[in-house]
């Protein structure tokens, strides 16, 4: 039996330095207006698969998902999980557009041991070069500063996603739209790009991010490939709480140069 969950979307990013976050921005580029960040809009696909598997899907379940079409602030994303193999096909809806589609499972086993030397430690640029080809070179290895997990920010993220899911709060637990805003630091941390968009991520679990704990991420760039016009990037990133323990391991990609940025040049 399908699942449902509807929630009212909310642009956390509005004054961020990505501008396709700004409605004006975001309408040059031919959108309605501007876009819900992709990490929240995979935030509102983990709701159902959490509501199935519970702590278990936190600290060792996969899910990724890919986004099609803007969800847009103030406006109701319907997410649907339907059952499917061995785990639960998800997507995202809102105002009859569809706007994301990926897949969830609980493993039934725990995810391969992971060895902190094949994942080598690295600090986020001094200063920033402009987002290119050269300072997002397949190979080049990257980092995050610390995110300290305190109670004002749990709480801050699980209102802005209007999740209403008491897991969170009630066990001291960091949602996973926190954990996958990791992998954007990674980007924002090491280049300065102009409008960028989020357009996937596929993440495993390893363990539960916990109030108290200091995440941090680190990362390669496997891909840097042209797509129809834009340029895309991709990271294999590792988020782990206090530089020690892995939290998610997690295929990371987007679009940080849009074709109609190309074009202008």
């Amino acid at each position: 039996m399908s699942m449902t969950y509807r929630v009212e979307a909310y642009n956390l990013s509005h004054a961020s330095e990505n501008r396709i976050h700004d409605d004006a921005t975001a309408q040059r580029f031919g959108f309605t207006g501007g876009l819900v960040p992709g990490v929240e809009v995979f935030a509102y696909c983990c709701h159902l698969p959490v509501e199935k598997w519970g702590r278990d899907f936190l600290s060792r379940g996969e899910v990724s998902a890919g986004f099609q079409k803007p969800v847009y602030d103030g406006r109701i994303a319907t997410v649907t999980a339907v059952p499917e193999a061995d785990g639960l096909a998800l997507s995202v809806e809102s105002e009859g557009v569809a706007c994301a589609a990926g897949f969830a499972r609980l493993p039934a086993s725990p995810p391969a041991e992971i060895s902190l030397t094949d994942w080598p430690a690295a600090s986020p640029r001094e200063t920033r070069p402009k987002a290119s080809d050269e300072s997002l070179a397949p190979g080049l290895w990257l980092g995050t500063h610390a995110l300290d997990l305190s109670p004002k920010v749990l709480a801050d993220y699980l209102r802005d996603v209007r999740e209403a899911a008491p897991l969170y709060a009630e066990q001291g637990i960091a949602h996973p739209g926190l954990i996958l805003r990791m992998c954007n630091w990674l980007l924002t941390q090491n280049v300065v790009l102009g409008p960028w968009i989020h357009i996937g991520s596929k993440l495993r679990f390893h363990s539960e991010a916990r109030l108290g704990e200091s995440l941090t991420a680190r990362g390669r760039i496997t891909a840097n490939i042209d797509r129809k016009g834009h340029r895309i990037v991709t990271i294999e990133a590792l988020v782990l709480a206090n530089g020690a323990r892995p939290i998610a391991q997690v295929t990371h990609d987007a679009i940080w140069r849009p074709r109609q940025v190309a074009e202008a040049c």
